[in-house]
């Protein structure tokens, strides 16, 4: 049997049939393959472009959250800034009218320029500041 199973291999390949039948199938299965490398193609530049615009969009989302995250931070400091303004004014506007009353002039005058009434002594003391100043001086060193 081995030897008759050699002499059948040694004859050389096997031609295939040459019909019409046959040759239409094979054109048949290389449109089949042509079709199916094609629609592999497609759907991978499909992919691609997917993708794409699905990177671009979570890119252009995540900018456009830095952005408002620093329009935000923009805003609390202009807030921040907003409240020491309204209360700066609100004090100048306290100063504004107490600049109205001749009694706090006087007193004014007196206190920066050292100006006295007839008869009054005049005694320059510290400051509150000074002497905080010399306290905190003192316990840092002890």
């Amino acid at each position: 049997m081995e030897q008759q199973s050699r002499q059948a291999n040694s004859h050389g390949p096997v031609t295939p049939i040459q019909t019409e039948y046959v040759r239409a199938r094979e054109r048949k299965e290389q449109i089949k393959k042509a079709r199916k490398i094609r629609l592999y193609r497609r759907l991978a530049v499909f992919a691609v472009l997917a993708v794409l615009i699905f990177g671009w969009m979570t890119w252009s989302l995540v900018e456009k959250n830095q952005a408002i995250a620093a329009k935000q931070e923009e805003k609390k400091a202009a807030i921040a800034e907003l409240e020491k303004l309204q209360e700066e004014g609100a004090a100048l506007e306290l100063e504004l009218e107490k600049l109205d009353d001749p009694e706090y002039i006087a007193k004014l005058a007196r206190k920066e320029y050292l100006l006295s009434e007839e008869g009054e002594i005049i005694f320059t003391l510290p400051d509150d500041e000074k002497k905080d100043k010399e306290k905190k001086d003192g316990d840092s060193e002890k």
